[in-house]
């Protein structure tokens, strides 16, 4: 065999290994993104989808918050405006976390209908916005740019 044939045959068993473990790797630790909606569609088309780990992303609905008693467990409903569900957060809240606030939940959705959620992260509507930029500069004590010497 000719040693440029061992080369490209060497090659592509390297190449189908790592495409092998990439593919693998990102099925282990995979996490759909979801909407209320689209998630339970999956459970009902699937009840096994429950012990499924899924992030979703929806709006805090006004007035849902409840804060138990130590501080580190809410109980919150979310929608996407077509489908709203229960959420219970074991852990301490974002400062952004109020009601109409748009969050990502990471967790699972019990077999009660609640989401058993272990992640909260909470968007910020405003904080980190540019500043305005004035539309003009005052340029009074410029001096024009010349390309004499």
């Amino acid at each position: 065999m000719k040693p440029r044939t061992k080369f490209l045959i060497g090659g592509a068993i390297i190449l189908g290994v790592a495409a092998y473990l990439m593919v693998s790797s990102i099925r282990q630790t995979g996490v759909a993104y979801l909407t209320p909606t689209e998630l339970a569609q999956r459970v009902k088309a699937d009840p096994a989808f429950v012990d499924a780990g899924v992030k979703v992303g929806a709006r805090v609905v006004p007035g849902s918050i409840q804060r138990m008693a130590g501080g580190k467990e809410y109980l919150f409903r979310v929608t996407d405006g077509s489908y709203t569900f229960p959420v219970l957060y074991r852990g301490i809240a974002p400062d952004t976390f109020t009601d109409s606030v748009d969050v990502v939940v990471g967790g699972r959705m019990g077999t009660d209908g609640t989401f058993q959620a272990t992640e909260l992260l909470a968007k910020c509507a405003s904080r980190y916005e540019n500043a305005p930029t004035p539309k003009y500069r005052n340029t009074a004590g410029y001096k024009a740019a010349s390309s004499r010497a």
